[in-house]
């Protein structure tokens, strides 16, 4: 695994940077860029930096999946999608067709399949044994879960799903999320953690310390970014 850390004051900016070239990278290497997007407060001001940045961008090669949904309606606060629709989506005018969302509002376990399904379709399409991302954006909590996957959860150890209903017992709820097995197929990860997040935290996950589900992100044939904010 090729791994960078950059830690940076400018954390927002340098973030959309960061996408911005992996698309232009992707883009002119494979004519489309598949980006999976991470929830929460942390990229919020990331993505609305790249829809200020990127107007001019080919929105109809992208293809924007999530790494991970909470199981609510599309319009409800705690939406990942609505979050990203907010503030990327509308502003900078990405096509509908290049965004896939995940149904948070159906039984979890038909929504985490048909995912998986479009997915594998997709891969299909180009001789692939598995759809793999040029870059899935993800976050790191303050328990070490990464995505949906997390602490004493089933489903750190799912070897064969690629997208998964994962029960989260601490929330008392389901989670829609991608399997470890999908994450590092990725051509390229970036963990985007911002200055609040705790540095020893931080440092037994990068080291590699596997009581934190974001320790077993570890691509075969990709590679690893960690933007820390300052």
């Amino acid at each position: 695994m090729d791994r960078q850390i950059i830690r940076t004051k400018n954390f927002v900016a340098d973030s959309a940077n960061f996408i911005l070239d992996q698309a232009h990278q992707s883009i002119g290497e494979r004519d489309e860029f598949r980006i999976a997007l991470s929830g929460g407060n942390t990229p919020r001001p990331v993505y609305a930096r790249l829809a200020t940045r990127a107007r001019d961008l080919p929105w109809e090669l992208f293809r924007i999946t999530f790494g991970d949904e909470r199981c609510v309606p599309p319009d409800d606060l705690q939406s990942n999608f609505r979050m990203a629709r907010e503030t990327l989506f509308e502003p900078a005018g990405v096509p509908e067709k290049s965004v896939m969302r995940m149904r948070g509002e159906i039984d979890p376990q038909i929504a985490s399949r048909e995912y998986e399904d479009r997915l594998n379709v997709l891969a299909t399409e180009r001789g692939e044994s598995i759809y793999r991302h040029d870059l899935i954006l993800l976050g790191l909590g303050d328990d070490g879960h990464t995505a949906s996957l997390f602490p004493g959860t089933a489903g750190l150890e799912e070897k064969r799903r690629k997208v998964i209903a994962n029960f989260v017992p601490k929330l008392n709820s389901w989670r829609l999320t991608f399997s470890f097995p999908l994450i590092n197929a990725a051509r390229h990860i970036c963990f985007l953690v911002d200055a609040n997040k705790g540095a020893d935290l931080i440092e037994r996950v990068i080291e590699g310390d596997r009581g934190f589900p974001a320790s077993h992100v570890n691509p075969a044939a990709g590679k690893v970014t960690w933007i820390i904010g300052q």
